[in-house]
């Protein structure tokens, strides 16, 4: 049985989320701080954090910088407010899975949940057909698939696991261009209609840690008007 943590001040959603998840078939573990949020956490050991962004004590944001830089990889679930874009966009930044706007409904975070795990548990159980190697390499690159480690120049890279999973998937079709919307489906497996940007967000913050000049990109491509491809760049040298 999954665990899932629920971190909201608002008890009322606390007490509604651990309902419906509890009835999706899902251990509930809650907290009502980020502080309390961020302890349970490292003491439980969840399967995935629904996060409100807005929390006493210590915010969504702040316990999602937090997590990731102490290298914990729970998949987050960020809870925002509709006047909330730019915090939106931070909390993606900083290694967030996905996001909902308030108001929602319970039936749609579970949803989302059940998507996140199922994303999850497919990219871990997936294997790889014995002819492929385990280690991927393009141009100064590794890309370790079995241990979600990725090393440039023999120097090990800090990725959330969103970006791994975005990284690796460029990679495994390098010369393929794909839409945002195809990105949308193959990595994060579920319809965000109008919600691009995600992507855009999660490749801006791979160029930075693999890119020499994020303004010229020798890995990740943007094709004008449709999307993302990565190159073959051990062709180019």
């Amino acid at each position: 049985m999954a665990k899932i943590l629920v971190v909201d001040d608002e008890v009322s959603i606390v007490t509604l989320l651990q309902f419906n998840i509890e009835k999706a078939g899902y251990e509930v573990v809650t907290a009502t701080d980020g502080q309390m949020g961020y302890e349970l956490a490292i003491s439980e050991k969840p399967d995935l954090i629904v996060l409100d962004l807005m929390l006493p004590k210590m915010d969504g944001i702040e316990v999602t910088k937090k997590l990731r830089q102490d290298k914990y990889d729970f998949p987050i679930l960020m809870l925002t407010a509709k006047d909330e874009e730019l915090d939106k966009i931070i909390g993606l930044e900083l290694g967030a899975d996905d996001y909902l706007t308030k108001p929602f409904s319970p039936r749609e975070v579970v949803a989302r949940i059940k998507a996140i795990l199922r994303r999850v548990d497919k990219v871990r159980d997936e294997k790889e057909p014995a002819s492929v190697e385990n280690i991927l390499e393009i141009g100064e690159l590794e890309i370790h698939r079995e241990s979600y480690e990725v090393f440039l120049r023999g120097e090990q890279l800090d990725l959330t696991p969103k970006e791994f999973e975005l990284l690796l998937y460029l990679a495994n079709h390098r010369g393929k261009v794909f839409s945002r919307d195809q990105l949308l489906d193959a990595v994060w497996n579920y319809d965000y209609i109008g919600e691009t940007r995600i992507v855009d967000v999660h490749v801006s913050h791979l160029r930075d840690k693999i890119e020499a000049d994020t303004k010229q990109p020798r890995y990740i491509k943007t094709i004008r008007g449709f999307g993302y491809k990565m190159e073959n760049v051990k062709d180019e040298l």
